[in-house]
């Protein structure tokens, strides 16, 4: 609990330096990496890319069609939003990176519209 705690104060402190996203915004963030980790069979590190792939499971899986409006509520409008989010997580110590890992891994991942709209409604 004591973690979880200090985990929100370093948050709040994170949207105070930066107003671009709010707490809900590194909150769901946080929990799709979670996800990401309980789904490997052995702790390793993952990627920008891997990162931005879980946001887009997690946010599919619990907002469905609203999925791309919900982050774009959040102040999440592309994979280097996520990237941003990330790297201020880390700059907070609540995330870690490897000495490759660079904020630019998040550019263009995939497009917004594409995962969250057109592809959404072709299954």
């Amino acid at each position: 609990m004591e973690q979880r705690t200090e985990a929100i104060q370093a948050i709040n402190g994170i949207t105070k330096r930066d107003a671009r996203y709010g707490t809900a915004a590194y909150s769901f963030v946080v929990s799709a990496i979670e996800e990401i980790m309980r789904s490997l069979v052995e702790i390793r590190h993952i990627s920008g890319s891997e990162v931005c792939e879980g946001v887009r499971a997690a946010a599919i899986s619990r907002y469905g069609p609203m999925a791309k409006q919900v982050l774009n509520f959040w102040g999440i409008d592309s994979t280097e939003d996520i990237g941003n989010i990330v790297f201020n997580l880390v700059g907070a110590g609540l995330l870690d990176t490897t000495d490759g890992d660079v904020p630019e891994d998040f550019i263009g991942v995939y497009d917004f519209k594409t995962v969250f709209e057109d592809e959404y409604y072709e299954r």
